[in-house]
Parts: C-alpha cells; structure tokens; sequence
C-alpha cells in the first residue's frame, strides 16, 4: 500500500496540468491583491464613510485581515473547481492511457489501487489548502499589514486583529474539510466516466449546483442541517459575533460522514466494474 501511495504522488507530480492548475490559484490570488492594492481604499472609504464618522477603526481598515477573507471568498469557488481537475486527473489520465489494465495485470487487488488514490487526493488537497492560506498570509500582512477585520454577515461584524487572526485560521481549517468533500467526489465521479472531459464537466456541474442548492432553503429543518450542499459554508460560522462551536463541530462531523460515504463508493463500484 505504501509503494501505491508513493506512485500515486510521484504521478501526480509528474503531470504537467497539476503545476499549471497550481499557478492558476496563486494567479488568482495575486489578482486579488493587486485589485486591491490601487483600488481596495476607495472602495473602503466609499463603503463606511458614514460608519467612520461614528466608530473608531484601529488600524487600516484595508489590511491584510480583510485581503485574507477576500481570497477566502474568492478562492472558495476557484480552489474546489481546481482540485477537483487535478485529482480526477490522476484516474482519467490512467484510463485514457490505458495503464490501469496494465497495473491491473500485476499481483495488486482493485481496491488498494483505488484507495491510495483517496488517500493520496485527501493529503494533496490539505497540502494545496495550507499553501494557499500560508502564501495568503504572508502576502497579504507583507503588503497592507495587519489592522481591525470587517465582515458583512446580516449585519457588519467587527473584530480585533488578533481575534480577526484565529478566526481566519480557524476557517481555513474547518474550509479544508469542504475542499476534501470536492476532491473525493471528483475521483468517485471519474470512477463513474472514466473520461476526463466528461468528468470535468460533472465535476464542475456537481460544484455550481451545490453552491445553488447552499442558498435554498428546502423549509425542513433536518434536510436543511444534514444536506451535504448546506455543510460547505461551515468556515463562514467563524465571521459570526458569537462563533457557535457545537453547530461548527456537528457539520464538520456530517460532512466528514460524507466524505467517508463516497469514497467507500468510488472504491465499491471501482472494485466491481471491469477495467476494459
């Protein structure tokens, strides 16, 4: 199993499209920092110029506390849709080449090849995640420095830089388990076409329906809580003025049931077809 999982890094690696889909995130990230650097300020100023008049801000209010939650929200679309080409490319490329029969003829069972996958998919997706929240960081404090974080969430939410800090880690974290949901799906749905055009496009039909479903309200409380489309915004809970940690932990736990339940899919239904 170990030399399965050390393969399947070196393959993904070694495919061209997973550092150009690299660059893509850091470009975008970049995007976002240079907006705002020659035009965040006015947009700031414009926002809360009455809000100015009555609270004292410490601080920029453009600061990197701020540009970290931009590149939250922004990256919070981009990042999935990314992942899921990189990681369903480590199955589709396969197919396409036809090396899975090939590794097939070796003495190696169906389902430790599919599962060094997942697990192989689930370490590259925190390691992508981590990356991006330390280049956001280290950037964003390097460039506008640190200062009071505002966030509009029903209602305009202030915080101090050092609570604004862990708020942000937090998100990232609980965020990352949203990014690992994304990138198992992907590789079950390649289990499913094989083809990576095909795949592509369910995978990324799968991610916009789920950010359409996240803002429908189904009027039952239960499917409302436990629908996995309603677990993905769980990092957003930490830009709330009262952080409430017990629905945090609840989602996470579903969605990690989530996870669980479509890998177990992906290696099923992998183990059963034929591989012609």
């Amino acid at each position: 199993m170990r030399a399965l999982i050390y393969s399947e890094f070196y393959k993904l690696f070694k495919q061209s499209k997973t550092y150009y889909a690299l660059a893509a995130l850091f470009i975008i990230e970049g995007v976002v920092l240079i907006s705002a650097y020659f035009q965040g300020t006015n947009i700031i100023d414009i926002l809360l110029d009455n809000l100015k008049q009555t609270f004292y801000f410490e601080g920029t209010l453009l600061n990197g506390n701020l540009l970290v939650y931009l590149i939250l929200n922004t990256l919070w679309f981009h990042l999935p849709l990314i992942l899921m080409i990189i990681v369903s490319g480590i199955l589709t490329s396969e197919y396409k080449d036809r090396t899975v029969q090939a590794v097939m003829l070796q003495p190696i069972s169906k389902w430790k090849f599919i599962s060094s996958k997942y697990i192989v998919a689930i370490v590259f997706t925190i390691a992508v995640v981590f990356f991006v929240a330390l280049s956001a960081f280290v950037l964003s404090y390097g460039i506008f420095g640190k200062g009071d974080l505002i966030v509009y969430l029903n209602a305009l939410n202030f915080f101090e830089h050092t609570d604004a800090f862990k708020r942000l880690i937090w998100a990232f974290m609980s965020g990352t388990c949203s990014m690992v949901f994304f990138s198992v799906s992907s590789l079950t749905i390649a289990v499913f076409f094989k083809e990576a055009t095909k795949t592509w496009i369910v995978s990324a039909f799968f991610l916009i329906l789920s950010n359409i479903l996240l803002k429908v309200d189904f009027g039952i409380h239960w499917f409302n809580r436990l629908f996995f489309a309603k677990l993905n915004d769980t990092w957003q809970y930490f830009f709330y003025t009262t952080i409430h940690w017990k629905t945090i932990l609840e989602n996470t736990l579903f969605l990690s049931v989530y996870i669980v339940l479509i890998m177990w899919l992906g290696i099923y239904v992998f183990n059963k077809k034929d591989i012609g």
